[in-house]
């Protein structure tokens, strides 16, 4: 952020100096462009710099200047234009930009193109006018692609500033910002926070705050004490606590009533206790949710290390191929290690490949996006190359991130001579993606398949896929370990005194199971317990029948 704020500064010289281009005979820029996902501060950031230099500010969305009668849109430009020329020194912001300046071939009718037209006229008569050297134009948007290409040209948006989904010391930077002003503990733990919140914008967090400030006024004004004992007491019959829950929600409601209903201010005594705790945040992140995920990726899976019960060598090389490089970013750079390696999971159905892509994600603290092979391919020409740019923008957008591709060879099955379809242009695409004129900084590659041998070599080469680890059966150790973690240590499902995990994993019967397989075996063992109990319970049932038959006959008699 200060490598951007220090760019911005050198483009903003002329609008106090303007003598300073006026003598070296050099037009000064005009303005810049802003552009990343919805909510990452752009609009905040055009704002900041009017004033933090306190001037005046023109702040338009594109939309007030269409209008319904013909020519009058262009008519709203030059008066926005000439309003900036006679208030300079000033910023000209331009918000949601898209949505009059989008490329002309595509437009779909003459007023748009008009528009546009009408737009990069007024940006070129700034230049022209030596008194107009004071005003700075600002746009915003979240789709730079969709605006036209004359726009983004020299001695127009000079510039291009992206703004991208902050990382875990940004986000720390904007909780300690946005939490300013508000009621915390002194020892509270915003690192800690900012670990918690992957793929949180900065409108997300300032939500997160807000959904925060509520459960507090929730917890200590709405929540009786008798409540928060009842939730301390476990136990009891499902019957009751099914009311008791009933009765607490009336008895919430009443108070939360009982708290509107009263229009004197609340005492200082109870707004002394108001203060929001670690606590309140986190059940908050359950109720917000970050951009990055309603854009339609994962952002963190709930899978641990605690969850897988083998493969401590996989799990080894996975921590050195993608842990690593995040924690000790550092000696990476130290020893000219640039582009992350891609590590290919191979091995028969049910070992855990997937498993394992899930657990480092979530170790790590990466974003995760997860691509099931054959969902990238579509039947239009160029739209599956499209969906696999999009996959890797997306990325970028959110670095550092795991994209995972399970069942690859779905996507780039081996290339032949006699084949030039869509799955050939699919695997050119994605070898592109994978180690092309881009660089992929902190962009983590995993995959996932049981057929390597149908997979194209290209994408094996070192650069891209060039870890390939397999995945194999477990042995008996492993199918131990494995059985202790499906089974909670014995504790879920209840195992019987007689039942010995070590037993099964040792023996014969076991040989070729895989983690799916012992995962089912446990689950058809419950299955097997519980229609023995509702046997019995039937059977005690028809019993009583049968005694209480007896009984009414023995009255008649």
């Amino acid at each position: 952020m200060t490598l951007l704020k220090r760019e911005i500064c050198k483009m903003l010289i002329h609008v106090r100096h303007p003598e300073v281009y006026k003598h070296l005979g050099v037009v000064p820029p005009r303005g810049f462009l802003l552009h990343g996902p919805p909510g990452c501060g752009k609009t905040l950031l055009a704002q900041a710099i009017a004033g933090e230099l306190e001037l005046p500010m023109l702040k338009v969305a594109a939309t007030e200047v269409v209008s319904g009668v013909s020519g009058e849109s262009e008519q709203k430009l030059r008066e926005l234009f000439e309003q900036a020329v006679s208030s300079a020194p000033c910023v000209l912001f331009i918000d949601e930009i898209d949505a009059i300046t989008p490329k002309r071939e595509v437009a779909s009718k003459d007023m748009e193109r008009r528009i546009v037209a009408q737009f990069l006229t007024c940006m070129d008569d700034l230049n022209n006018v030596a008194a107009t050297t004071q005003v700075l134009v600002i746009g915003a948007t979240n789709r730079p692609d969709s605006l036209d290409p004359a726009l983004r040209r020299a001695g127009r948006f000079d510039r291009e500033i992206r703004l991208g989904i902050p990382d875990e010391a940004a986000r720390e930077k904007i909780l300690r910002t946005l939490c300013r002003k508000l009621k915390l503990p002194e020892s509270f733990e915003f690192h800690h926070l900012a670990r918690l919140t992957p793929g949180y914008v900065g409108a997300d967090l300032m939500a997160l705050c807000r959904e925060a400030a509520m459960c507090t006024v929730n917890r200590v004004l709405i929540k009786s004490e008798q409540q928060q004992r009842k939730h301390i007491h476990v136990g009891g019959n499902s019957a009751e606590e099914s009311m008791g829950i009933e009765t607490d929600i009336l008895d919430e409601l009443q108070r939360l009533l009982d708290l509107l209903k009263k229009q004197d201010p609340l005492p200082e005594e109870q707004l002394q206790k108001l203060c929001i705790e670690m606590n309140d945040f986190i059940v908050a992140l359950s109720s917000v949710q970050p951009s990055a995920k309603r854009e339609g990726f994962v952002t963190i899976p709930d899978v641990t290390w605690a969850d897988i019960g083998a493969l401590e060598d996989v799990r080894e090389e996975l921590t050195m191929a993608i842990l690593a490089p995040v924690r000790n970013p550092e000696q990476f750079k130290a020893l000219g290690l640039t582009t992350p390696a891609g590590v290919l999971l191979a091995g028969p159905p049910g070992c855990g490949k997937t498993l394992l892509a899930k657990a480092v994600a979530n170790e790590s603290g990466l974003n995760f996006i997860s691509v099931k092979g054959p969902e990238l391919l579509n039947m239009y020409v160029g739209e599956s190359e499209r969906a696999v740019r999009q996959v890797f923008q997306r990325a970028r957008n959110s670095a550092p991130c795991v994209i995972f591709f399970d069942e690859v060879d779905a996507l780039c099955p081996r290339r032949s001579d006699r084949e030039s379809g869509a799955s050939v242009r699919v695997v050119n695409q994605l070898l592109t993606e994978m180690d092309g004129l881009e660089n992929r900084q902190q962009v983590f590659i995993m995959a996932a398949t049981n057929r390597p041998d149908i997979i194209d070599p290209a994408i094996l080469r070192p650069g891209r896929l060039d870890k390939t680890l397999y995945v194999g059966l477990p042995p008996p150790e492993d199918r131990l370990a494995i059985l202790k973690t499906i089974t909670k240590d014995g504790t879920r499902p209840p195992l019987d005194t007689d039942v010995s995990l070590e037993e099964i994993a040792y023996s014969q019967h076991c040989d070729c199971y895989t983690g799916a397989d012992l995962s089912a075996l446990v689950r058809e063992a419950s299955i097997c317990a519980l229609r023995q109990e509702m046997a019995l319970q039937n059977t005690q049932s028809k019993k009583g029948k049968k005694a209480l038959q007896k009984s009414v006959l023995n009255r008649r008699r």
